[in-house]
């Protein structure tokens, strides 16, 4: 379609994603892109596009005298059928700056299994046919709420079922309280991993399909003491912005200034180790400014440690197996010595393209040159994330798994 509409062959591409995926579903985006030919220039946030297109729209509206663009920060809200996204943007001129992310898979497709659950609680056990005419009819009255107090459903579902049921909106904002708590904890952790409170907002940014449900509206309104910003339209503002990071990316010279522009995005989960027994162990902290290089500093837990492992996770959670599995490999050749001797120096860098390495060297006190060859890999290596591979892993490696302790601080280079 786009290379119909543009009328020349498309092969390199900017792709909108939703804050919450991992790099595992990065990769994989990735690699069905270049099965169909396609080279990914960048993978962007969606809040993070909108922000691009908010930071171009001030350097119209808002110059001063010398021409600058003042500072300004804003929060954006982002909510569609699978995913809401929450973002901290902090603009300065021509350069935004993302301060935090934080997402979750929540959205508008749990709205509407919610009222479909409550409405009709059998309703999985309806053929295709009419469970597609219940879920048509359904999500119609909710739109329809975002204009009216209450709507009138009434459908003939087949095989003699009829659902005949007035909807009123307090009923659905009820049906639904858990979607709209957990919309909240977005923007307040967002708020509190960007170090920002509501009296440093200067605009409220709320876009995505489920942008005109009144709750979610009210939410955000009350949460960060503004009124939501009108200036974009919040079913194409992320489709702009990803356009806009397109133009940045390949370098297209604008005399007007349109793509005078500057965006530095942050890691939307943390990256780490499996240390300390069963610990995730963060080297690169969620909401890290890229591209950036981490290192600390690991040792062994037992006399004459001969070999370690490394085990690569990337999320939040302290357990390391409640993390998305990155990968994982052998030190082999460590020089036998006395239990914390030995100083493993696992490093992390992760560049402009948001592309993972992970190296490790190790030293004994006295010597300066790594006492085995540097080891360093490209992550992920693995192709999923999750039970399969970690089921692997115990059963090649449980014995070695644990064979590293924190040796201290982290430090950035």
């Amino acid at each position: 379609m786009a290379e119909s509409k543009l009328k020349r062959p498309i092969k390199d591409v900017v792709l909108c994603i939703p804050v919450s995926f991992s790099r595992i579903q990065l990769t994989r985006i990735e690699r069905a892109c270049s099965i169909a030919g396609l080279h990914v220039l960048r993978l962007m946030p969606e809040p993070a596009a909108v922000a691009l297109q908010y930071a171009q729209q001030q350097q119209h509206m808002l110059r001063d005298k010398t021409g600058r663009v003042g500072k300004r920060i804003a929060l954006v809200f982002n909510m569609g059928a699978g995913f809401c996204d929450v973002a901290v943007a902090d603009i300065d001129g021509g350069v935004t700056e993302i301060k935090a992310l934080s997402g979750s898979e929540i959205g508008g497709e749990d709205l509407l299994e919610n009222m479909m659950r409550h409405l009709l609680p059998s309703f999985d056990k309806l053929d295709i046919k009419s469970m597609g005419i219940l879920r048509v009819a359904i999500q119609e009255a909710i739109h329809k709420l975002s204009l009216e107090e209450s709507v009138q459903i009434d459908v003939d579902l087949g095989n003699g079922s009829r659902l005949c049921k007035e909807v009123k909106r307090e009923e659905f904002e009820e049906v639904n309280k858990y979607i709209f708590c957990e919309s909240e904890i977005l923007i307040v952790e967002c708020m509190q991993n960007g170090d920002v409170n509501v009296k440093d907002l200067t605009d409220v940014i709320v876009v995505g399909g489920c942008s005109c449900i009144p709750k979610i509206r009210n939410l955000v309104e009350n949460l960060c003491e503004r009124e939501i910003y009108k200036g974009m339209n919040p079913l194409t503002a992320a489709v702009y912005g990803t356009a806009l990071e397109g133009a940045l990316t390949s370098g297209i010279d604008d005399p007007l200034g349109d793509v005078d522009l500057l965006t530095s995005q942050v890691t939307t989960l943390g990256i780490g180790i499996r240390a300390n027994r069963f610990e995730f162990v963060p080297v690169i902290p969620q909401n890290t400014t890229m591209p950036v290089h981490k290192e600390m500093i690991f040792t062994t837990f037992k006399d004459n440690q001969t070999e370690a492992l490394i085990v690569v996770y990337e999320g939040e959670p302290e357990l390391e197996d409640e993390n998305h599995l990155l990968g994982y490999f052998k030190i082999t050749g460590i020089p036998p010595a006395l239990e914390g001797v030995p100083e493993i120096n696992v490093g992390m860098d992760i560049n402009a393209s948001n592309e993972l390495s992970v190296l490790a060297r190790v030293m004994i006190p006295g010597s300066r040159q790594p006492v085995v060859p540097v080891m360093e890999l490209k992550m992920p290596t693995v192709d999923d994330g999750h039970s399969c591979c970690n089921e692997v892993l115990d059963r090649a490696y449980g014995p070695t798994l644990d064979s590293m302790i924190v040796r201290r601080k982290n430090h950035s280079i």
